[in-house]
């Protein structure tokens, strides 16, 4: 691709800019999304070299379509201006982003454009993570998967490809090939902390939590530059398997003080990112039975979250909030928030609200737990629930899983040990070295007068002397 003014990027793609300095500031921001850097801000950079660039604009607009959104019109505005002089890269990397900042988004239209774009041009891996986390709230780790694979052909030793196979092949819960991935992408770069990322997740899963936990505090001197919400989500990793390994809980709240909570001491921080990784850590304190010990952090957090400016950012967030104001007794405020979610969720497409069902009943079930009313919580649920059905809310199989967690809990806690110790039973046939799930199977069949009670409190006391001292 020639012509004055046509510059290449670091996929080797045709861009129509007047200077240098815009492309070098547009391969940065490359950079610092698939590293998932906290400096995205770079973007801005570009449009100040080339106001006129249509790429330079349109990513600059998807940058700021959340931290702020004022900005917006301008910037689109400045690219279709310019869009006829504008290259075929460009073109498609503009109705691409423009899909997912459209005020009437639909999310499958939106995926379709990705899709043809990286199939036109396969080596743009900013667009396949742009793609893949659009994959990631709808809900669609399969979709994500043959995004990846689709592209793969054109980048067999690019840096962090591999991460970003490896996720959705967790997500579908194919760990094998999960780990081989992750594997291959730490060995192309062993910063890479997508890819470290996946790895603990395999371990973790496994219960291999001692390793993780070695794995990933080796690894942490790396995730500085990281972005808040990715710096904090390997730490909530880290805090997890100490948790689940049995670990004393002092520990857990190092991690919470100076690793979670501390990230909002730095002045570019992003309070919602910190703020969803302390929640998902504190509800997990919370099921375990040991949230007298963060109370007053859970305090100090609720303090923050009456703040609305966090609000309907995330519904993942969303839902983390209503458990811990309405647990705090911060009810009429829970209930305002509550309110929020479904006046949103009543403002769907047909075709949304149909994706988006089991969330909102989630969202209702997590309120009722935090204010104590089980057995309405669990009527809201369903006899046959699984919070994995539940990943439109945009988490992951791992974070989901403390809902699980909730529903085991609540059916314990309501007399009906027989459904919770089945379905705990199913649950550990996936994670037999899980300690927390033979807690509840324990207290399950005591509650039922089950002599093989006695047999798992044993197995338990040498399975927890097993892990951490």
């Amino acid at each position: 691709m020639g012509g004055e003014g046509v510059r290449f990027d670091a996929w080797g793609y045709g861009v129509n800019a007047s200077s240098d300095d815009c492309v070098s500031a547009i391969n940065a921001y490359y950079q610092q999304v698939l590293s998932y850097g906290r400096k995205r801000s770079v973007i801005l950079e570009a449009v100040d070299h080339d106001g006129d660039c249509v790429l330079a604009n349109i990513l600059a607009a998807h940058y700021l379509c959340s931290a702020d959104p004022s900005r917006l019109p301008s910037l689109i505005q400045a690219a279709k201006s310019r869009f006829e002089q504008a290259t075929p890269y460009e073109k498609a990397v503009f109705n691409a982003v423009s899909s997912l900042i459209s005020d009437n988004r639909d999310d499958e239209a939106a995926f379709e454009l990705h899709q043809k774009l990286l199939k036109d041009f396969p080596r743009d891996l900013v667009s396949l993570k742009r793609a893949q986390i659009l994959c990631f709230y709808m809900g669609r780790p399969d979709l994500s998967l043959n995004l990846v694979e689709q592209v793969l052909p054109e980048n067999q030793q690019e840096n962090y490809v591999y991460g970003m196979l490896a996720f959705p092949l967790l997500e579908l819960g194919r760990m094998a090939d999960a780990e081989k991935a992750a594997k291959k992408g730490f060995e192309i770069n062993n910063e890479d902390c997508w890819a470290q990322h996946a790895l603990c997740h395999v371990s973790q899963y496994e219960c291999h939590f001692k390793e993780a936990v070695e794995f990933m505090e080796a690894c942490s001197p790396s995730w500085s530059p990281c972005s808040s919400f990715m710096l904090t989500h390997n730490w909530w990793h880290v805090a997890l398997c100490y948790l689940e390994g049995h670990s004393p809980i002092r520990k857990v709240l190092d991690i919470y003080d100076n690793h979670i909570w501390k990230e909002l001491e730095r002045p570019d921080a992003v309070p919602a990112e910190v703020y969803l990784n302390a929640l998902g850590l504190l509800l997990r304190v919370h099921v375990r039975d040991h949230i007298d010990v963060f109370e007053e952090r859970l305090k100090v957090l609720v303090c923050r979250l009456t703040d609305q400016k966090t609000w309907y950012i995330e519904w993942h967030l969303d839902l983390l909030t209503l458990w811990a104001l309405a647990y705090s007794g911060e009810l009429s405020i829970a209930e305002e928030l509550f309110s929020g979610l479904k006046s949103r969720f009543s403002r769907m497409s047909k075709k949304k609200q149909s994706y988006m069902h089991s969330g909102i009943l989630l969202a209702e079930a997590i309120f009722d737990y935090g204010r104590g009313k089980y057995e309405q919580a669990l009527e809201v649920l369903g006899p046959d629930f699984d919070a994995n059905n539940c990943k439109m809310i945009g988490a992951s199989d791992e974070q989901l899983d403390v809902f699980n967690e909730v529903w085991f809990i609540m059916l314990l806690s309501t007399g009906q040990a027989t459904k919770a110790t089945e379905a705990i039973e199913e649950r550990i046939k996936k994670r037999e070295g899980a300690p927390f799930l033979w807690q509840l199977q324990e207290r399950g069949y005591k509650l039922m007068g089950k002599p093989e009670a006695t047999v798992i409190s044993e197995k338990l006391r040498a399975m927890e002397s097993a892990y951490f001292k």
